[in-house]
């Protein structure tokens, strides 16, 4: 029985010529969607935000929207784990510059036009919560 995990993290979007773009983290080798493990007595949408916040660098975002939830499995240092990632669209109050968390891998943070983001994105789950934001932007 996998030991379980509660995430959240979000889907930053500003405008871009138009057009949607969303707020990437490159960790780990791997192009992804800021978000984190919920903390003891912490709302999972304070979560997401402060995952976001903490992973970027920046203030922290607005929740506009619930996305939904993922689920996957993993294996760490012989544990089976089994995380439910919830999910928001969010923007900033304001634009600001960005600080990778290095720390937890983070090595870059882009805004990218939404359809590539959703080819950049190292995670089948990731694509769907991005096709799912695509969905709720439209």
């Amino acid at each position: 029985m996998p030991k379980p995990i509660t995430a959240a993290g979000g889907v930053v979007f500003t405008l871009k010529d138009g057009e949607p773009a969303v707020l990437l983290i490159y960790r780990n080798g791997v192009w992804d969607i800021p978000k984190g493990k919920l903390e003891k007595g912490e709302s999972i949408e304070m979560c997401a935000a402060r995952e976001v916040a903490e992973e970027t660098g920046s203030e922290l975002p607005m929740i506009l929207s619930d996305l939904g939830t993922t689920y996957h499995e993993y294996i760490q240092k012989n544990t089976h784990f089994g995380k439910t990632t919830y999910w928001y669209s969010m923007i900033f109050p304001r634009m600001g510059s960005f600080t990778p968390q290095t720390d937890e891998g983070i090595e870059q943070i882009e805004w990218v036009k939404l359809e590539e983001a959703i080819n950049l994105v190292g995670f089948e789950n990731l694509k769907e919560v991005l096709n799912r934001f695509k969905v709720w932007f439209n």
